[in-house]
């Protein structure tokens, strides 16, 4: 039974709901709060992506989803360039400062997850390929060691995040 009478929107809902699972799997078990971390996170790397990569990314998501990756976005030629880990990390941080205190590097290597598992292969390992090293540390390993030699490796030996 169709909830919202349209399969579309009903599939969008479905699918966000998903999404917001995993993320509370690791995160707790408050949707709000998995809301606001995942729009945080993806509004800061749609800021960090160049152009075309980032509207090639936000075509991938879900319909609502897509909605949160797109609010607040103001000037498309804009590109944030944060090469260090905890530039992207502060950016996160400020859009998460509405809400209860998370570990904002937990939140992104969850949200980057999701987003690995969830969007077409090529497309994932694209957007990761376009961070910087440092930024793209946080994303899963195993999508990020086919364009980088020796990768998964280096990821096996960071220390777990706190």
């Amino acid at each position: 039974m169709s909830t919202t009478g349209l399969d579309v929107f009903d599939k969008t809902v479905q699918t966000t709901n998903i999404w917001l699972d995993e993320i509370m799997e690791r995160m707790g078990p408050d949707r709000h709060v998995a809301w606001h971390i995942l729009g945080a996170v993806l509004r800061t790397l749609r800021d960090r992506l160049p152009l075309d990569d980032a509207a090639h990314l936000g075509a991938q998501l879900p319909l609502l989803v897509r909605g949160l990756y797109y609010d607040q976005w103001h000037s498309p030629s804009a590109i944030h360039k944060e090469r260090h880990k905890e530039e992207f990390l502060a950016r996160v941080q400020e859009g998460l400062r509405d809400t209860r205190p998370v570990n904002v590097q937990e939140a992104v290597r969850t949200v980057f997850a999701v987003l690995a598992k969830h969007i077409a292969k090529g497309q994932a390992d694209k957007t990761a390929r376009v961070l910087p090293a440092e930024i793209r540390a946080l994303w899963p390993a195993a999508a990020t060691a086919a364009g980088e030699p020796g990768a998964a490796s280096a990821r096996q030996k960071e220390p777990a995040a706190t």
